[in-house]
């Protein structure tokens, strides 16, 4: 069983509040839009981290993160891309991919609106995050954890982190 913390859009912010949820993790994913290599550099000092560059991040970042992060976890194929849209909204880029391949949880980032769906055509669970940074038009800073076990997807919980200001 692995405990994911998800979080996307931090554009340059991390805090305590943040950490708090990380240590609590066994794994942090984090779908883009980093901002800066110290936010994705603490998160490593403490736990596992798998994450994707987003639009707004610069050649540091990308040399370190991939455009797509596609790996299996607990008998579960993962997607990970920032820009990726969602059930029945592809982004052009990947939704010839994802109709041939599509994984069983399929994330993306960048619009900063929390969204958890079910795509029953191609029988995967899209999660987007929201934003967990303070940049950008979103009220509240979120971000999603769950549990991965042996292929099965459970006890998804929305954080709120309060809002932007």
């Amino acid at each position: 069983m692995k405990k994911i913390l998800l979080l996307s859009d931090t554009h340059s912010y991390i805090d305590d509040q943040i950490l708090k949820f990380v240590k609590q993790a066994d794994e942090v994913w984090h779908a883009g839009d980093i901002g800066n290599v110290k936010v994705t550099d603490t998160i490593k000092n403490l736990k596992p981290l798998r994450a994707v560059y987003g639009n707004i991040d610069n050649a540091e970042i990308r040399k370190e993160f991939p455009l797509d992060n596609r790996f299996n976890v607990e008998n579960i194929e993962v997607w990970i891309t920032h820009i990726g849209g969602y059930p029945n909204r592809y982004n052009s880029r990947i939704k010839e991919e994802i109709k041939k391949k599509p994984p069983k949880i399929f994330i993306s980032g960048h619009s900063h609106i929390l969204k958890v769906m079910n795509d029953k055509k191609l029988n995967l669970l899209h999660f987007n995050p929201g934003a967990a940074g303070k940049h950008g038009f979103h009220q509240i800073r979120t971000m999603l954890r769950f549990q991965i076990d042996d292929s099965k997807i459970e006890n998804l919980e929305v954080i709120e982190l309060g809002k932007r200001t």
